[in-house]
C-alpha cells in the first residue's frame, strides 16, 4: 500500500461521477479543518495479507498524527500513486478497514472519501517540515510503531574492557561524530557534500537525468575506480576462502521466502509487475545466494562455507529527498559475502575474521573507520566476554547498542563508518550474525545423529558498497594537507609533461614503457604552457608528476614531483631515474590489484565529459 500524508489547514471534496466499481452509499460531499490528509493507493502485493497491512497502515497513520498533534483524519483513496493496483473488491475492504480502525481509536475523528467515483478536491497544505511524508506499506514489514516499542541502550566499551557512558565521547573526533548521531546528538549541518562536487569535478560519476533518481553514470576515470576496488575485495575474499557466484537481480514475489524477507525492507523497494507475477528488484545478494543454499547438499564437515557476489546493481528505494551524490542511492554495487555457520561457536569465530577485514580495509582505502557493534540484550548478556574481546581485538573504542528484542533477522551486527567533511557517518563494512533466514529458505544440515540444523548466517560485506566507499574516498580528501586517493586507485599513476614538441618522443617512450610494467602514465602533447600543465596534474591529483625537458632528455634522470610529501604551495621535488620511479610506485601500491590506463595516454586525445 502507498500513501501520501498531508497535514493540512483544510480538505474538502465533492463527487462529481461514477465509475463501473463505484462504491454505493457515498457520501457526495465532505470537509475537514486541522486535519491529516491521507491518499492511499491499495496494491496487488496487498491481497497477500490485507489485514496485516491494514494494521500497519492504521498504526503509521495513528502514530503520524500523533506527531503532527492532530486528531482529524481524512481517508482519500488515489490509485495514481501505484501502477500496481489490488483489485477492486480488496481495495475497497482495506480502506473500510483503516477506517474502522482508526475510527475505533479514541479521539479520532475519522472521514473516507469513496472509492471508485471522480471527484473534485482541494486541499491546502501546512507547509512545514513534517506536512508532507510518504510511506510504503508491505504484508510483513516492519512498521514505525513497531519499532517504536524497542527500547535501545548504548555506551561505549574500551580496548581494556571498561563500559563508558557514550556521551564522554561526544566530541568532535571522528569517533565522536558516530557517537553523536547514534544517541541523537548530531547537529543538522546544511549544504551540499563535499564528494558531489568532486565527483563531477574530477569527471569520477555523474547523475544520469535519463534515468531514475539514485542512478549514476560513470566517466572512465570513476569506471577504473569502481573496477580496481571490486578487484581489491574479489582478491581479499578469494584470500579468505570464499567462492565467487552470479545469481539474478529479480525475484518471483510469490515466493513466501522471498516475501517474508522483502517485507523488513518494505519501505525500499522496487516492485513491478511481468506478466502475471509480482516481481521486485533484489536490494542484496541474500535471495540468490540462499537460494543456492538450499539446493546445495550442506555437509557440518564443509562448513563454514562462503559465497560471495560483487552485487552489481542492488536496488533500493529510498526516499527523493534523502538521495545526494554517492553516498545515498537508488543503485548501488555491494561487495556481498555471505558465510554458511555450522554453529554459533563458528559464527562467533567468523564474525571476528570478518571484522578484521573490515578494520584492514579501511587501512588499505587509507580511510579512518569508526564502529558501533550493535545486539539484542539477550545475546549481550549470553556473549558478553566474547564481545569484550572483540572489541580488544579491534584496538579501539566502539560504541555499543543494545535493543530490548530482535527487530530484524540479526541478533549482531557490526557496522563501520568513515566520516564525511561535515561530521557525518558514511556506514561502509558490516557483519551481521543472521538466526532467521537458514529456516525461512529451508537451509539446513543433519548432524551425524540425524538431528537437522538450520545454521546461522552471516552477512558481510568486506567494504560496504562501493559507492560510498568512493564517496568516503572523495570526503576524506577534506582532512589532506594536499588532496589526493591512494596511488594504486588513482587513475593515473605518473603524467609527463614535455616542456617543448621536442620533448615528446622521449616523454612517450617512458610513458610506454611505466605502461608497460604495469603503472598508469600519460603524457600531457596539448598546446598549453607548462605552468598550465602542472597545475591541471594537480588538479587531476596525479601522484607522480616529471617534467620533461633537455636536461632530462640528456641524462635520462626525472624532476619528479611527489604529491604524497609535498605541501601546499610547497611541492616535494625529487630527482629520480626512471627505475627509482617504478620502484617507488610499486613498493606504494604493492600487494593491490592492478589496472591499465582507461584513458588515452596521449592528454590531447582526451574529451572533456562534464
Amino acid at each position: 500500500m502507498r500513501l501520501l500524508l498531508i497535514h493540512s489547514d483544510h480538505i474538502e471534496y465533492e463527487v462529481r461521477k461514477k465509475t463501473k466499481v463505484a462504491e454505493k452509499g457515498a457520501v457526495p460531499k465532505d470537509a475537514l479543518d486541522e486535519a491529516l490528509v491521507v491518499f492511499c493507493a491499495v496494491e496487488a502485493i496487498d491481497e497477500e495479507n490485507v489485514d496485516d497491512v491494514v494494521r500497519r497502515a492504521s498504526d503509521e497513520i495513528c502514530t503520524t498524527a500523533e506527531q503532527l498533534g492532530t486528531t482529524n483524519i481524512m481517508i482519500y483513496p488515489y490509485a495514481h500513486l501505484s501502477s500496481d493496483l489490488a483489485s477492486v473488491e480488496t481495495a475497497v475492504a482495506a480502506l473500510k478497514g483503516i477506517e474502522a480502525a482508526l475510527a475505533g481509536r479514541d479521539g479520532l475523528c475519522v472521514k473516507r472519501a469513496p472509492f471508485g467515483w471522480y471527484k473534485a478536491f482541494t486541499v491546502s497544505c501546512k507547509g512545514h517540515p513534517l506536512a508532507e511524508l510518504s510511506r510504503t506499506i508491505v504484508p510483513g514489514a516492519i512498521a514505525p510503531s513497531e519499532k517504536a516499542d524497542i527500547q535501545h541502550e548504548f555506551f561505549v566499551m574500551t580496548p581494556e574492557g571498561e563500559r563508558k557512558d557514550a556521551r564522554e565521547f561526544a566530541d568532535d573526533t571522528p569517533f565522536g561524530a558516530l557517537v553523536r548521531k547514534e544517541i541523537g546528538r548530531s547537529a543538522p549541518v546544511g549544504g551540499e557534500p563535499l564528494h558531489v562536487s568532486l565527483m563531477r569535478g574530477k569527471e569520477i560519476a555523474d547523475y544520469e537525468a535519463l534515468s531514475d533518481v539514485g542512478h549514476h553514470r560513470w566517466m572512465p576515470r570513476g569506471k577504473l575506480i569502481r573496477d580496481l576496488l571490486a578487484d581489491y575485495v574479489l582478491q581479499m575474499v578469494l584470500d579468505y576462502g570464499a567462492m565467487p557466484v552470479e545469481t539474478p537481480v529479480m525475484y518471483d514475489l510469490a515466493s513466501q521466502a522471498i516475501a517474508e524477507h522483502a517485507g523488513k525492507f518494505g519501505e525500499r523497494q522496487y516492485r513491478f509487475r511481468s506478466g502475471s507475477r509480482d516481481m521486485m528488484l533484489r536490494f542484496a545478494a541474500c535471495f540468490g545466494m540462499f537460494s543456492i543454499m538450499h539446493d546445495m547438499h550442506i555437509s557440518p564437515n564443509t562448513l563454514p562455507m562462503k559465497l560471495y557476489e560483487l552485487s552489481t546493481y542492488s536496488f533500493r528505494q529510498e526516499q527523493k529527498g534523502e538521495l545526494i551524490g554517492l553516498k545515498r542511492l537508488r543503485a548501488f554495487t555491494m561487495p556481498d559475502m555471505h558465510t554458511l555457520c555450522r554453529d554459533m561457536d563458528q559464527a562467533l569465530a567468523a564474525f571476528e575474521e570478518q571484522l578484521a577485514m573490515g578494520w584492514r580495509s579501511g587501512k588499505d582505502l587509507e580511510t579512518r573507520l569508526v564502529g558501533i557493534f550493535r545486539c539484542t540484550r539477550e545475546f549481550y548478556d549470553q556473549y558478553e566476554p566474547w564481545i569484550r574481546k572483540l572489541v580488544a581485538g579491534s584496538g579501539v573504542p566502539m560504541l555499543i547498542e543494545i535493543l530490548s528484542e530482535r527487530l530484524h533477522y540479526w541478533v549482531a551486527k557490526v557496522d563501520l563508518a568513515a566520516i564525511d567533511a561535515q561530521g557525518r557517518p558514511i556506514e561502509n563494512p558490516t557483519v551481521q550474525i543472521d538466526v532467521e533466514s537458514a529456516r525461512r529458505f529451508g537451509i539446513n544440515y543433519y548432524t551425524p545423529e540425524g538431528e537437522e540444523v538450520y545454521p546461522p548466517i552471516l552477512h558481510c560485506s568486506p567494504t560496504g558498497s562501493i559507492e560510498r566507499v568512493i564517496c568516503a574516498l572523495l570526503e576524506n580528501t577534506a582532512t589532506q594537507p594536499v588532496p589526493m586517493l591512494p596511488t594504486w586507485l588513482s587513475p593515473t599513476q605518473v603524467r609527463l609533461i614535455p616542456i617543448a614538441e621536442r620533448h615528446h618522443s622521449f616523454a612517450e617512450e617512458i610513458a610506454g614503457r611505466l605502461n608497460d610494467t604495469g603503472i598508469r602514465a600519460d603524457f600531457d602533447d596539448r598546446e598549453e604552457s607548462v605552468n598550465k600543465k602542472i597545475r591541471e596534474a594537480g588538479m587531476d591529483w596525479v601522484p607522480y608528476v616529471a617534467v620533461i625537458g633537455d636536461h632530462e632528455t640528456e641524462t635520462g634522470r626525472l624532476a619528479v614531483t611527489v604529491r604524497r610529501y609535498s605541501a601546499p604551495k610547497k611541492p616535494y621535488k625529487v630527482q629520480m631515474k626512471e627505475e627509482e620511479l617504478v620502484k617507488a610506485i610499486r613498493a606504494e601500491t604493492a600487494g593491490k590489484p592492478h589496472r591499465p590506463l582507461y584513458t588515452p595516454r596521449r592528454l590531447s586525445r582526451k574529451p572533456r565529459f562534464i
